[in-house]
């Protein structure tokens, strides 16, 4: 079984590729996470990729498909994916159903977490930071109070990044670079739209459900 996960910046979509991985014996696999790894290990790929991302430039689909394909051409795991932060164009939507068609694989599922954007703004912009113990509250949903935060109110912080504006920039570019994907993914029956302005356990008992229905 091969998944996709979609959901603009707030959506959860960490929190439920995590319970996915877990539950399900799939691996992640994360276009940041094989930035990072690049950068980190200091290879040439690394430092063009490193360049490009403080220029404020987009890897180009060939640079992010060559890294998925290595993986999933070198690895020993087969048909156990979970494609999160990928694919992000059409381009890289066909490189991986012709990657994954030579190996007699395809995409069993992909799951697109709906938010509105209101909610995203209140997830994203209500979230607080505590400098010193490092737990994340949210002045919202999860406000931090004496029972499980002992630290000084003074630690608390906001991202400077979570300004409304900047949320709703960030969501706005989601919905039009991913529209496109959804609708080809659609057409092909693969996709499953569900509610993310819900719960948490709410909305992974609904993945959960789809999931295991794929499996059996």
């Amino acid at each position: 079984m091969n998944v996709i996960i979609f959901g603009p910046p707030g959506a959860g979509k960490g929190t439920q590729s995590k319970n996915i991985t877990n539950d399900f014996n799939l691996v992640q696999l994360s276009t940041g996470d094989l930035f990072r790894k690049e950068i980190n290990n200091k290879t040439e790929l690394g430092k063009k990729i490193e360049t490009l991302i403080n220029s404020g430039k987009l890897v180009s689909d060939e640079i992010v498909n060559n890294l998925i394909e290595d993986i999933i051409l070198n690895s020993s795991i087969s048909n156990k994916f979970l494609f999160d932060g990928y694919p992000r164009t059409l381009p890289q939507v066909y490189t991986l159903d012709k990657i994954l068609k030579g190996l007699g694989q395809k995409i069993s599922i992909v799951i697109s977490l709906n938010v509105d954007q209101q909610v995203i703004i209140k997830r994203i912009n209500g979230r607080i930071i505590c400098t010193k113990c490092f737990k994340i509250f949210n002045e919202y949903f999860n406000p931090p109070d004496s029972k499980d935060h002992l630290c000084k109110r003074e630690f608390l912080e906001k991202r400077p990044d979570d300004s409304a504006k900047t949320i709703i920039n960030r969501f706005q570019n989601y919905i039009s670079k991913t529209k496109p994907i959804l609708e080809y993914y659609k057409k092909k029956g693969s996709l499953c739209e569900i509610d993310g302005n819900k719960k948490i356990d709410e909305i992974y008992d609904r993945i959960k459900g789809i999931l295991n229905n794929i499996r059996h």
